[in-house]
């Protein structure tokens, strides 16, 4: 008997298709995804827990380690009375900015955040976009243009966009990342300002 190619790829796929079929498949039960342990279909008995902000006092708190590379380390102590941040009131700026140089115990606001990272972008007669005066066609493989700056970057200055205080909740899933960093020192200081252009052309 003569099979063709076609009939025993049919084959083939029909006995893994029942293979994978009569094996027996684990059932999860709604309520048992996630953390919450109640009916999805009734709010009536959910509650979640409390969020426990960091009352540590600002200056006696110790470093939360970043999450990865470069990521915006969390804020270790209270923020009562400092947000939300505005362009008048920066309370973020009194320590981390103003008297980090001087103090050397309290982390310093890195160059990055005071480096203009954005390109002097207009719109040219014929229509093209142009960067620093030159036209281009395709932004995503523009090298980041930076100039140095004496104050704080206009893009850095509302610090609660990136950095927010970290709360200590019971009911917390396992986590189980570790995050692997090119160098000494980096799971508590940044190095953007140096690899900002990584991996563009």
């Amino acid at each position: 008997m003569k099979f063709s190619k076609l009939t025993i790829s049919i084959a083939a796929i029909a006995a893994i298709f029942t293979v994978g079929c009569s094996t027996a498949a684990k059932t999860v039960s709604e309520e048992s995804l996630g953390l919450r342990k109640t009916d999805l279909y009734s709010e009536s008995n959910t509650t979640g827990d409390k969020t426990q902000y960091s009352k540590t006092v600002a200056g006696t708190s110790k470093k939360i380690e970043r999450a990865f590379e470069n990521a915006p380390p969390m804020v270790p102590h209270d923020t009562e009375g400092m947000l939300p941040i505005t362009i008048d009131n920066n309370q973020c700026k009194t320590c981390h900015v103003d008297s980090a140089p001087y103090d050397k115990t309290i982390p310093e606001v890195p160059k990055s955040h005071f480096t203009d990272y954005r390109p002097m972008t207009t719109l040219a007669n014929d229509g093209r976009i142009e960067k620093e005066g030159k036209a281009v066609d395709n932004t995503s493989d523009l090298k980041t243009t930076s100039k140095s700056l004496t104050t704080l970057a206009g893009s850095r200055f509302n610090c609660s966009q990136c950095h927010a205080p970290q709360s200590e909740g019971n009911n917390v899933p396992q986590n189980v990342f570790k995050a692997e960093f090119r160098g000494t020192g980096l799971n508590t200081k940044s190095n953007l300002v140096d690899n900002i252009n990584e991996g563009v052309k």
